[in-house]
């Protein structure tokens, strides 16, 4: 079935209710597992239409955020999530109290369990009148971001379809189109300041109601963070700027030689070559031309590859192409009553199409293979180790990568690892300004811009922004969804980051042996938590002394041994 042909049906909050609370009734009142088993697989099919429902009006809103019907159902969920999450909380209070323990765990995971006691640590109806104002925000947030209408060379543009003029190969126009995109920030500048202060506001409140010291605990519960902390964390930061700083220093330094200027600054950062970034060479067929060879890619990868690609085209489960009033961004989520994964994205004919298409697919493959697992708070692992799948796989298509770029093949690699690495110490940026902005909420607007700035000159100290006063004033991470939408998430890509280095270390020494390890954490889906999917991916831990170290003196290897020359 396609996605349009998704049925799609605003769920009665009052008729669930009291289906639901029965149901959990009858899990507290059974005398048996078979009977409680029973009770929790009926219920689950009730979750499953609620989170099916709630997501199909979330993609169909992000794929037009003009849509008025959507809109006002994205408006519904918004305020009801959380009296489903209310409703949820008391299924979750029946698992942890359940005398089956034992039995539970053996059939839907420790995983599971876990999550159900911190979704209980995390939840509380004084509340749900948070949690809706936290929602109305981050959907004000999205749409802000969709509604730039920026006009350049005759055409008018949203945030996505200007970004590959930043990357153009002439310099004007680089510096004309990154002034451009900033200028929507300025000019907004009021609005992000109001949203995030407003979110701040609103997530610590919460957090002081539910008896926590500030929101970044309660952040890492939502999370689901069950085999790390803050403090290894803060080791990892350390050993970033130990480590990996150092290197991106050399590689920006070495990119400036290479396209020949002197005089390097932000707007030049996106261009990595003086003839141009490595491109795609669809011609008017773009799209077309993407998915043809992405079939022909994931059918040579693998059967299971080759099975989950044609499944995605054929039920049309993706959404690739920017557009007018499209959400930014991109994203792989998952509809429970279709057993689906659907994948969104913003191409804009740049390089990085071919990031989104493997990053999102590896999300997406995940899903595919472990689609047998009845729980949708398990069908995805945490997201720390969800970001391993997406970007290993970036990485493990690399064999193939000549079918999209062909003459521009290595350029493609070289931009892609450097980036990849240079990626890192950004990550960390984000996630630092997070700790210091939950540690600190009632910090002024401007002490929020003065350490993000202050984190960007410690950790990126390179960085000139030269007359683009906007981002000198510490206002880069107005764009960065995360930070408004999902606190605390983007560490994950940095650990991921790690763990998918790895994964190409591997893919170059044993390629079948890299694949098969790959498979294998596809296939425990999220019952299994980040540190254990580690080891099942035969891995070594970010917090073991000396991975980022090792990590950034075998990236460095790869990128030294290619020679400027060559591209």
């Amino acid at each position: 079935m396609k996605f349009s042909q998704y049925k799609y049906e605003r769920s009665s909050y009052e008729d669930i209710k009291d289906k639901f609370i029965k149901l959990v009734d009858k899990i507290n009142k059974s005398t048996n597992y078979e009977d409680q088993k029973n009770y929790i697989l009926q219920l689950n099919e009730i979750r499953n239409d609620i989170q099916s429902n709630s997501t199909i009006a979330s993609i169909r809103y992000s794929i037009d955020t003009s849509d008025e019907y959507y809109e006002e159902e994205k408006k519904y969920w918004d305020e009801y999530m959380p009296l489903y999450e209310d409703l949820n909380c008391e299924f979750y209070k029946a698992i942890v109290n359940s005398q089956f323990k034992d039995e539970i765990i053996n059939d839907f995971s420790k995983q599971f369990y876990n999550i159900c006691e911190d979704s209980i640590k995390s939840f509380s109806k004084d509340i749900i009148e948070d949690l809706q104002e936290e929602n109305r925000l981050c959907s004000q947030y999205t749409k802000l971001l969709a509604s730039a209408k920026i006009e350049y060379k005759g055409e008018t543009h949203n945030l996505s379809s200007l970004m590959k003029y930043m990357m153009d190969k002439d310099i004007e126009t680089r510096i004309e189109s990154t002034k451009l995109y900033y200028s929507y920030f300025e000019e907004n500048e009021d609005k992000f300041d109001s949203l995030f202060d407003k979110l701040v506001s609103v997530r610590d409140k919460m957090a002081k109601k539910l008896g926590y010291k500030s929101f970044t605990e309660l952040g890492y519960i939502r999370m689901n963070r069950s085999d790390y902390n803050e403090e290894n964390i803060k080791k990892l930061r350390a050993e970033v700027q130990d480590y990996i700083v150092p290197l991106c220093n050399k590689l920006y330094e070495r990119q400036a030689k290479r396209i020949g200027i002197d005089d390097f600054w932000f707007a030049h950062e996106s261009i990595e070559f003086k003839n141009g970034n490595a491109t795609i060479k669809g011609g008017e067929e773009y799209e077309k031309y993407i998915i043809e060879n992405g079939k022909k890619m994931y059918s040579e990868l693998s059967k299971e590859t080759a099975e989950f690609f044609e499944y995605m085209i054929q039920n049309e489960l993706m959404d690739l192409v920017t557009r007018k009033s499209k959400a930014a961004g991109g994203y792989c989520t998952h509809i429970p009553n279709y057993n689906s994964p659907f994948i969104f994205s913003n191409f804009n004919n740049t390089s990085e199409d071919i990031d989104v298409l493997t990053h999102e697919a590896g999300h997406a493959f995940q899903l595919y293979m472990s689609k047998d697992i009845p729980m949708y708070e398990i069908n995805f692992p945490t997201l720390d180790s969800c970001e391993i799948h997406s970007m290993s796989m970036e990485f493990i298509t690399y064999p193939w990568m000549e079918l999209f770029f062909k003459e521009d093949t290595l350029k493609y690699k070289f931009y892609h690892m450097s980036s990849a690495i240079k990626f890192i110490p950004y990550g960390v940026i984000v996630d630092e300004f997070q700790h210091r902005i939950y540690e600190n909420p009632t910090m002024s607007k401007d002490e929020r811009k003065q350490i993000f700035r202050e984190l960007e000159k410690k950790y990126l100290p390179h960085r000139d922004y030269r007359d683009i006063d906007i981002l000198e004033k510490g206002c880069y991470w107005f764009k960065q969804g995360h930070i408004f939408k999902n606190p605390f998430y983007y560490i994950d890509y940095v650990l991921a980051q790690v763990c998918a280095f790895q994964f190409l270390q591997k893919s170059n020494e044993n390629f079948e042996q890299a694949w098969q390890d790959y498979i294998n954490i596809c296939k425990v889906g999220g019952t299994k938590s980040f540190l254990e999917i580690v080891n099942i991916g035969n891995l070594n831990s970010p917090f073991e002394d000396k991975t980022i170290k090792n990590i950034g003196e075998n990236i460095n290897n790869l990128l030294v041994n290619i020679k400027d020359s060559e591209l």
